[in-house]
């Protein structure tokens, strides 16, 4: 590729753009055509480098320096943590980090979070319960009935490295702030009006003093329609939540919420953890502009002139809808959970007060 296709290249980004003026301003590049375009060619190159190494190509970065790769890297040993760990909860993402330490005692991390010049490529990652992507992102599906009474384990290996491998065992918690919402939907919002038309100018006359006419009066502009008015919010369903104890030196509450042919289920630690079920009536759109009024048309030259026509009246801005009645939300609790109740946090705007129930219930898995 020659000189010149490089800068065509180059010049597609604004760094190498300005890259590029600064040779092209200096007086002895100007003179010397030929060395501008050698020196163009050669700034050409770093550019399209290190557009290459930012853009993410990996052989690029390791000779660049900015990551390492492990397959011509002596390693020592290797180990592994989760970033705001060590626990995590159903339906949490958290990162993974993986240290690679070499024989001379210093310690290199994984890309990513870690900010450091190990690549994912080179490690092989597995996990039982839970899952984690090719960026080292660990998740736990949000059913607690798939993580209850299980460890996620996660080994980590390095192909060129055959030896080393790490393991690492992740705590389940559930001292989380958890949500199921069922609120009903936004109302739609209404149509903006249409602006009125302008009216047309008036026709010149004659402003001669020997034959003097009139000016034509400019026509009236229209009024701009009305918007719509927003339409209602949605109504939320019933909703039913069931809680039961999950006996134990740390008890768990099992919680199951069930709305408009759904059903959820969470394991709540009451020391830490909440849940909040939101049945809230849906809020109304908003109501649409009113078209604004058409100017008048100017009044005609002449003797005398012609009178401006009046300008339209703007339409009428339309009214926000009305919200949605909030759903009723009945709760059959155990009794042994009746002093942790407090962590149940229940919303059913615009709707009835909700109706607890105490009686016997049986685990919900």
């Amino acid at each position: 590729m020659g000189a010149e296709s490089y800068e065509n290249l180059v010049m597609k980004n604004s760094a190498s753009r300005a890259f590029l003026r600064i040779f092209r301003g200096r007086p002895q590049f100007n003179k010397q055509q030929q060395t501008y375009k050698q020196l163009t060619g050669w700034a050409a190159c770093v550019c399209v480098a290190l557009l290459l190494a930012l853009s993410g190509c990996a052989s690029v970065q390791v000779r660049m320096g900015w990551k390492i790769s492990l397959d011509k890297t002596p390693v020592n040993s290797i180990s592994a943590n989760l970033l705001n760990g060590p626990g995590i909860g159903p339906g949490q993402k958290l990162p993974l980090i993986v240290l690679v330490t070499e024989p001379n005692g210093r310690i290199l991390e994984t890309e990513g979070v870690g900010h450091g010049k190990v690549m994912w490529k080179d490690l092989k990652v597995m996990a039982t319960v839970a899952t984690v992507s090719q960026k080292g992102v660990v998740s736990l599906p949000k059913d607690p009935r798939i993580s209850d009474g299980k460890v996620p384990h996660v080994t980590i290996t390095v192909p060129s490295h055959p030896d080393l491998h790490a393991e690492l065992d992740i705590p389940v918690r559930y001292d989380e702030n958890y949500t199921a919402n069922f609120s009903g939907r936004r109302g739609n919002n209404g149509l903006s009006g249409t602006d009125g038309m302008s009216g047309s100018s008036g026709s010149t006359g004659s402003t001669d003093p020997n034959n003097p006419s009139p000016g034509g009066n400019g026509g009236d502009g229209t009024n701009g329609s009305d918007g719509q008015d927003g339409d209602r919010g949605g109504n939320a369903p019933p909703v039913q939540v069931r809680v039961a104890f999950r006996a134990g030196d740390h008890p768990l509450l099992q919680v199951g919420v069930s709305a408009a042919g759904h059903q959820k289920f969470y394991l709540v630690d009451p020391q830490g953890g909440s849940l909040t079920v939101t049945a809230d009536g849906g809020p109304g759109g908003s109501g649409g502009r009113g078209g604004r009024g058409g100017q008048g048309g100017s009044g005609g030259m002449g003797t005398p002139p012609g009178s401006s026509g009046r300008s339209g009246m703007d339409g009428r801005n339309g009214w926000d809808g009305p919200p949605g009645s909030g759903g009723s939300i009945t709760v059959t609790y155990d009794p042994q959970t009746k002093s942790f109740l407090s962590v149940i946090r229940l919303s059913a705007k615009n709707g009835p007060p909700p109706v607890y129930k105490e009686e016997p219930v049986a685990p919900l898995w």
